[in-house]
């Protein structure tokens, strides 16, 4: 009997009955259609280009776009002066991620960073981190700036922060700080179709967990996935980089929204945990 709680615990068989033959293998096959294929994991947008976005970086020496470098720099300092910061100055401002490297796709971002030191703002960095953060959040929320197709995305970046990216360019001295190089890349595509298949099943069977009514378990499963997904991440990225299996599984995971329905997910359990039905009187 312990050997089928525990299968009833795997498969999600929230009745426990006397097994049979018929009900095991029946449970088995359906577990196995409902789950994630990995060959149904779609890795298209992850080609590398041979160069740069030509909207973007079409003048001599693959410089930014005249237009577009005035446009980023209006929204950076609008943005800034939405803040209260005092004296505070930025240092920079660089536009960085995939659209300024060979690896963009549909899925990018323009990403805006405003260099501060600050430490030039308040001495409790943390909090002024936070405060950022937050800001930051309100006004990409608020705001839905599209250029050439992609969406801006604007972040306030400490300047003592390591910043790893294959390009690096400088909106504000209109000038490469690191310029990306075209490298042919060869995916292990196997394993990162395998591990966000994975994941993505992992995610939808929080569902069932939901409407079994084991909210507490969902919350804390959900959670467990959350840190499970971090720390896949950085340890790719640490080991390997940008194209390790890790984050690449981490891309196909939130290019396929499956970030924000871990997100929903975990959110829906805290709440029908904590809610009261309503008891009508008699």
């Amino acid at each position: 009997m312990r050997l089928f709680k525990n299968w009833a615990k795997a498969f999600g068989e929230t009745t426990i009955q006397s097994p049979n033959s018929e009900m095991l293998v029946g449970n088995f096959k359906k577990y196995l259609k409902e789950q994630t294929d990995p060959e149904s994991v779609d890795l298209s947008s992850f080609e590398i280009h041979e160069e740069l976005d030509q909207d973007f970086w079409n003048q001599k020496d693959d410089k930014l776009d005249p237009v577009i470098r005035e446009k980023l720099l209006v929204i950076a300092n609008d943005f800034w002066s939405s803040l209260e910061v005092g004296d505070a100055e930025y240092q920079d401002i660089t536009f960085t991620g995939s659209l300024a490297a060979y690896n963009y796709s549909r899925f990018s971002d323009v990403d805006l960073h405003i260099l501060v030191d600050f430490k030039d703002v308040d001495d409790k960095v943390e909090l002024v981190r936070e405060y950022f953060n937050a800001m930051k959040s309100i006004w990409n929320r608020l705001h839905d700036i599209i250029i050439k197709g992609y969406e801006v995305e604007i972040y306030v970046q400490d300047v003592n922060d390591p910043h790893e990216a294959q390009g690096l360019y400088s909106v504000l001295n209109n000038e490469w700080i690191k310029k990306p190089t075209f490298e042919q890349k060869d995916f292990d595509r196997d394993n990162i179709k395998k591990k966000a298949a994975s994941i993505m099943d992992q995610v939808d069977r929080l569902d069932n967990i939901i409407d079994d009514g084991k909210y507490e378990e969902a919350e804390k499963y959900a959670a467990k996935i959350k840190q499970k997904i971090k720390k896949m991440r950085k340890t790719g990225l640490e080991t390997i980089g940008a194209y390790s299996v890790e984050n690449l599984a981490f891309k196909v995971l939130r290019r396929n929204d499956y970030l924000e329905k871990l997100s929903n997910a975990k959110r829906k359990a805290y709440d029908k945990m904590l809610s009261l039905k309503e008891q009508r009187s008699q």
